[in-house]
Parts: structure tokens; sequence; C-alpha cells
């Protein structure tokens, strides 16, 4: 009896961390353990393609701050490696950033020469026929947010620190839940 008991609570915990990533997102350090570079010739177009970005995400920059920055740009921008009008820049040398919008997501290295190399990426959330979220009112993905959008511009400071009550609550509702089903199905041993 006590073999089930301790059974129910392991399927309990592998029920419940699979569930995390829906409700709080996936993590991705962009370049895996490469990070954000230029050595070592990492294909960022391809490290992108073979992801599946959603609402929620959290893309993370690991590099030296010495040498590298991180610059959100608009689509123009990126093609030509400009960096005279960032949408937002974060140094820390790791910066989190949690994807709020579908759409494009534009990002390279400021350092000179260093988009040139490669240094960039484009992070695309494609909106998915089963998610339930409104039409946009234009066609144009990037202006219909599908997260509340922060007053001001994110620092990477801020990305940091989870910004949403309702992810917390869900989870908190959540973690009951399997509680509560895991003690019943205990209590019925």
């Amino acid at each position: 009896m006590a073999n089930l008991a301790v059974v129910a609570t392991l399927m309990a915990i592998v029920v419940c961390g699979s569930l995390m990533e829906t409700v709080i997102g996936a993590m991705y350090a962009v370049g895996e353990s490469s990070g954000w570079t230029t050595i070592g010739n990492v294909d960022y177009k391809q490290w992108a393609a073979t992801k599946t970005f959603k609402l929620g995400d959290t893309i993370v920059f690991t590099y030296n701050k010495q040498f590298h920055n991180v610059m959100q740009v608009k689509h123009a921008d990126y093609r030509s490696c400009n960096v005279s009008a960032p949408i937002s820049t974060h140094s820390t040398g790791n910066d989190s950033i949690i994807i709020k919008t579908y759409g494009h997501h534009f990002y390279l290295c400021a350092v000179p020469g260093h988009c040139q190399a490669g240094q960039k990426v484009d992070i695309n959330v494609e909106r998915v026929s089963s998610e339930l979220a409104p039409s946009p009112s234009t066609s144009d993905p990037q202006t219909s947010p599908s997260l509340p959008s922060p007053s001001s511009t994110p620092t990477s400071a801020m990305v940091n620190i989870p910004n949403s009550a309702s992810k917390a609550t869900s989870l908190t509702t959540l973690f009951i839940r399997v509680g509560l089903a895991t003690t019943l199905f205990v209590g019925m041993l």
C-alpha cells in the first residue's frame, strides 16, 4: 500500500512538471551551449528554425557583456544590421526576455561587425489555430499583442522577474488540484 502511495505521488509530480511548461512557458537558451557569440560559427537562423516558440516562452541571451549586447530591432534594421533605432537594448550578459506577442521578434548584436558576421536571430511566434486568442484587427502580427504589454519598455532586470500574477495563480491552482487528487487517490487505498 505504501508503494502505491509513492507511485501516485511520483505520477503527480511528473504530471505537474509536464504541465508547468504550459502554464509558465518554455525557456530557450539562444545558441544553446555556445550562447550569444561570434565564435564557433553559430547559425542562429538554423537554431531558431528548430524551435516552436509560443507566447509566454522566455528566450535567454548569455554572453560576455564586455564583447556583446542584445538589441531588439525592426525587420528592416535586422536585414541591414542597422543599430541606430533599437526597440530595446540589453547588456547584462544574461538577458531573459519573455515573448508577449505573436509575430517576428528580431534581435542582433550592436557591436560593429557582429551582426554582419551572423550574430542575429529572428524569433517567430506563429499563431496556432488551437490557441484561443482574439483575431488580429490588422494584418501585422506585431501590432496585435495577446498578452498584456508593460507600460514601458522592459529592461533585462525587469524581465527576470515573473510579471504575471495570473501565471502564478494558475500554477498554484494546478498544484492544489493535483495535490487534492493525489490525496483522494491515496486515501482510497
